[in-house]
Parts: C-alpha cells; sequence; structure tokens
C-alpha cells in the first residue's frame, strides 16, 4: 500500500498571507528565524491579521539557521506555558523545521530526542495544537512536507525527522515573502529544490502520483532559477511554486544521499545545506546512473536535453546541472568552497559512517556502504570522476 499526505489547505500566491485573518482559534504562537521577517514588515503582518481573527499572539524569536536540539527544547517549553492551538512558522526552512520539532515536545514533553529521530517514529499530533507554515525562501518546501532537520551541535551531526505526524495543517505561499532573499541564498534555496525533485524521481519509493510534480518542479526551475538569481520577479514568483511542488513530490517518494552527504558534512563543516546539495548531486547522479540511468534520461528528454541513448542523456543532465551551478557562482568542489584538505581528511571517516545511518539513504536507487560514501566525498572534494 502505497500513501501520499499533503497539508489540507494550501494557499498560494499574492497575498494570501493576509488568509491568518480567517483562523479560527484561541491563542498562537509565532516561530520565527531572525531579523529577515521583521524587517521587512511580514511579522507584524502575520500578527497583526491573527489578532484581526481574535487570536491572542506570543511570538518565539531567533531560530538559528541550522536550528539546534536545545532551541526546539526552549520553544516546546515556551508552547507548554502559553498552550496554544496553533502554531505558526514563518521564514525560511529553519524556523519551520524547529516549530515542528517544537511541536512534538510541546504535545509529547515525555519523548525523547533520540527516539522520534528514528525515521517515521513521531507519537500522534494534533492533541493540543495545529500548524501553519509559511516559507519566505524558495527551497526547502517543509511547508508542505513530513520532515525537519535538526541539528545536535555536540555530535555535529544533522538529524531528519521524518513523519506524517509532521506535515503542517496549512501552507501560505505568498511569493512576495521570498521577493527579500539575497541573491546567495536564491541560488542555494534553488539548487535544494531542483536537488529534491531530481531524488524524488529517482528514489525507491517514487509513485506515478509524484512523478508529474517532481518532473513539473524540474522544468520550472530550469526555465526560472537563473533568472530569479538575477533578481526578476516573476521568476521568483515561479521559483516558489517550483519549490512547493518539489516539496509534495519528496515528501512522499522520500530522498537519496544527496541529502545523506549533505546531511552529515554540512554541520561539520559549516557549509549551507542547499549549496552541499548543489555540489554533490553531479557526483551522485555519476554514481547512481549504474542503476538508474534511464530515470535520469526521462527528466533530460522531459526538459529538452541531447543524447541519443540513456548513458548520453544522463550526462547532459549532469553537464546541464554544472553549467547551472556556475552561473549561481556555487562551486564544484568542497576544496573550492574552502574546506581545509587537513580538515576533510580529519573527517571523512565520520561523516561516511554518518551517512550510512541517514534516513534518506535506505531510499536511495543504488546500496551505498560507508567505503562508497568515502569515495563520494573524496571525488566532491578533489573533484574526481566517479567511476565506482
Amino acid at each position: 500500500m502505497a500513501r501520499f499526505t499533503l497539508p489540507r489547505d494550501l494557499y498560494f500566491g499574492h497575498g494570501t498571507l493576509a488568509e491568518l485573518k480567517n483562523i479560527k482559534g484561541k491563542k498562537a504562537i509565532i516561530v520565527v528565524g531572525g531579523s529577515s521577517m521583521k524587517k521587512n514588515g511580514f511579522l507584524d503582518k502575520a500578527e497583526g491579521y491573527l489578532k484581526e481573527a481574535g487570536l491572542q499572539v506570543k511570538l518565539f524569536e531567533g531560530v538559528e539557521p541550522d536550528p539546534s536540539v536545545e532551541t526546539v527544547l526552549r520553544g516546546a517549553e515556551m508552547m507548554r506555558q502559553f498552550n496554544p492551538d496553533w502554531i505558526v512558522a514563518i521564514g525560511g526552512g529553519s524556523p519551520i523545521d524547529a516549530a515542528k520539532a517544537m511541536w512534538i515536545f510541546y504535545e509529547h514533553p515525555e519523548a525523547k530526542f533520540e527516539e522520534v529521530a528514528k525515521p517515521f517514529n513521531i507519537p500522534p499530533l494534533r492533541n493540543k495544537a495545529r500548524f501553519i507554515a509559511i516559507p519566505s525562501t524558495s527551497g526547502t518546501a517543509t511547508e508542505v512536507t513530513a520532515f525537519s532537520v535538526i541539528t545536535d551541535y555536540k555530535t555535529q551531526i544533522k538529524y531528519p525527522l521524518a513523519d506524517f505526524e509532521i506535515t503542517p495543517d496549512i501552507a501560505i505561499v505568498d511569493p512576495e515573502l521570498a521577493y527579500t532573499m539575497p541573491q546567495k541564498l536564491t541560488a542555494h534555496t534553488g539548487m535544494d529544490a531542483l536537488t529534491h525533485a531530481i531524488e524524488a524521481y529517482t528514489a525507491s519509493n517514487r509513485s506515478d502520483i509524484s512523478d508529474p510534480l517532481a518532473l513539473k518542479a524540474i522544468i520550472m526551475v530550469k526555465d526560472n532559477l537563473v533568472n530569479s538569481y538575477s533578481g526578476n520577479k516573476t521568476a521568483r514568483d515561479n521559483m516558489h511554486i517550483a519549490q512547493c511542488l518539489a516539496g509534495m513530490a519528496f515528501s512522499n517518494a522520500l530522498l537519496g544521499i544527496v541529502h545523506s552527504m549533505a546531511h552529515k558534512s554540512g554541520a561539520v563543516f559549516h557549509i549551507p545545506h542547499g549549496c552541499l546539495n548543489a555540489i554533490y548531486l553531479p557526483y551522485v547522479i555519476d554514481y547512481n546512473k549504474r542503476i538508474c540511468a534511464y530515470r535520469y534520461a526521462d527528466i533530460a528528454r522531459f526538459i529538452g536535453l541531447k543524447g541519443k541513448t540513456d548513458l548520453e542523456l544522463t550526462d547532459s543532465l549532469r553537464e546541464f546541472i554544472n553549467k547551472m551551478n556556475k552561473q549561481l557562482n556555487i562551486p564544484s568542489t568542497l576544496k573550492e568552497y574552502g574546506i581545509l584538505e587537513e580538515d576533510f581528511l580529519h573527517n571523512v571517516d565520520r561523516i561516511s559512517k554518518n551517512a550510512v545511518l541517514d534516513a534518506c539513504t535506505g531510499c536511495s536507487p543504488r546500496e551505498t556502504k560507508a567505503e562508497d560514501f568515502k569515495k563520494l566525498f573524496e571525488a566532491a572534494y578533489y573533484g574526481r570522476k566517479v567511476n565506482f
């Protein structure tokens, strides 16, 4: 039996933030990150709309770019004191991911992080509150997914929490919030969205329902990301929808080892998640093509790339991604990014072993062991050809 789960309601388009005026409830807590949402007036708008709906509102501010276990537990404690019936997360993927995890410990204070970090092991939610997600970046799509990524800074590991319980009840996809993204963030989040869609299309849990969403997202990224990076507003509108479609696909089809590698190396090397995905994706395509070149070829044909055979089309897809990375000023290797060889060699064995345990590894089309991850990390550090 297969399952496909999305938020019950998804509001999209300009001005949809105002839908908060129609929320029925008593109390809402807004979870937000840094100063961007406040500086650009969106936090005040969200708070004002909720108050207009008759709700008492409390803020939890300052979620860091890679939300920590400690931040999650602090937020859950505030929720237990305030007792909201709505949790509203606004901003990039980080505050939304943090709020999802806070939701778990708000409703289940007895839960242990190491237990909920196991895939599909989150206890039932919606006993106390429902969840609204409002993204300001065009990449993570956490507003429509069953995922949340939380960082344990003590172990330097990012844990992807995975369970349909944390799929938001309402997603508000208003592209006006994405106009505030700086250029580098636009590049990184856009490549994150592309990676989501490509991995969803090749994941072992893909389906006839997730495939069209993934393909539509890929062609929209192809047609809009570079222009969005240059500041074109129409392209930014389109990217905000594209990343949402990619999220719908991967939340149900799941992901692969590009994300396993990014999760386990991001906290160690302090590289943004979307940037790591962009670096690793071409190497993983070369690694996976022995198993699923026909799937990569499908993508290449759909977006109009050239090639006569599945392998030629797969190579065209890899080169298309390399070209896009160059257009977005994303480095092609970890070394080019600036990671010192000494630091890489000191950590490569550890991150390779941890990547095997990542929740995304089991959905990869090709079985990948620690020694394979090490070779992939080395290829992505030195720029070596993947031929194993």
